[in-house]
């Protein structure tokens, strides 16, 4: 394999990976543009979303009598795919929306420290609530069908290869989408504006007219269900399903929200590309092992020389 081969397959995973991540990064960046919190429970939820998509991949096929949900005819395959996607989001935008009611909004005028202690006593709460209803060690995520994990053959030009997976393609096709559906939605709805509107002001938001809290929890429900979603596609992609996988996920995508900009949609976007691209080179170049030292290499270096990210601008503190 040439090395523009190698660099070409190297992109496309990483592209794969990197949607994943960005698709989490994503719930980090939003809640902190409009609340300035760290939600460190999104990688929890994120895990929660996996849990919930395993379920539904383990119950309908048992309910058709077969053992796993390739098995199943095509047309349910279809059904039982968006069904999962449909339940993850929903889910997880419920529990997102639970938290913030529950844990951040009593807090939401006290010392910054107690809406971030909570954030972390949430996290643990998750993590068991994974814990006792999966079990401790990693679960196989069955793949909803066996083209999934066909190997495709790319030809371009004459003589350059390139090989990866349909479900390869299959996440980016998945996740792009959701992106730039989120884009749009911030840019061009009413809500959009009103969600833009009380990240930078949220005291003249409210003389407007704005429903602050109702702007906030929306911001939770976006975030939750690009996590669920982010779940169900990650463990089909893996084929795992773990109650410990919020933390890795949630430290990568936390660390794209930075290098990008924290609060910059774009900038998560951006830093999630980049992470996963960079962690595929370091795969497939040097050691899996040296791939978390890597990625925060990169990170270190970007805010040296740039500590607003790669798309993020300096802010005025809020009072």
């Amino acid at each position: 394999m040439t090395w523009y081969e190698t660099a070409l397959q190297i992109l496309l995973i990483g592209i794969a990976n990197g949607s994943i991540i960005a698709l989490i990064a994503l719930g980090y960046t939003l809640v902190y543009g409009i609340i300035e919190l760290i939600n460190f429970a999104h990688g929890d939820v994120y895990m929660i979303g996996t849990m919930l998509a395993l379920t539904l991949f383990t119950w309908v096929p048992s309910m058709w009598g077969v053992r796993r949900a390739s098995l199943l005819p095509d047309g349910t395959i279809v059904l039982l795919v968006l069904a999962a996607l449909v339940v993850a989001m929903a889910g997880c935008a419920l529990l997102n929306v639970t938290i913030e009611r529950l844990a951040y909004r009593p807090l939401r005028r006290a010392p910054r420290l107690a809406p971030l202690i909570s954030a972390i006593g949430v996290s643990f709460m998750l993590v068991n609530i994974g814990l006792f209803w999966k079990g401790p060690s990693p679960v196989d995520f069955p793949s909803p069908h066996s083209v999934l994990e066909l190997d495709l053959l790319v030809l371009l030009g004459f003589d350059t290869l390139i090989f990866f997976k349909v479900k390869d393609l299959a996440v980016i096709l998945l996740a792009v989408p959701l992106m730039f559906g989120l884009s749009l939605f911030v840019s061009r709805t009413r809500l959009g504006k009103a969600m833009r509107a009380t990240a930078q002001d949220r005291e003249a938001a409210a003389m407007m007219g704005i429903n602050i809290n109702q702007t906030i929890a929306l911001t939770f429900l976006l975030g939750g269900a690009l996590a669920g979603a982010a779940g169900l596609i990650n463990g089909t992609y893996n084929n795992t399903a773990w109650y410990l996988q919020g933390f890795r996920g949630g430290l990568m995508a936390f660390t794209a929200a930075v290098l990008g900009g924290i609060g910059n949609l774009y900038g998560a976007f951006l830093g999630g590309l980049m992470i996963g691209v960079v962690a595929a080179a370091s795969d497939f170049l040097l050691d899996p092992r040296w791939t978390q030292a890597v990625v925060f290499g990169m990170l270190i270096l970007t805010l040296v020389f740039k500590p607003t990210g790669l798309l993020g601008e300096a802010s005025t503190e809020r009072a």
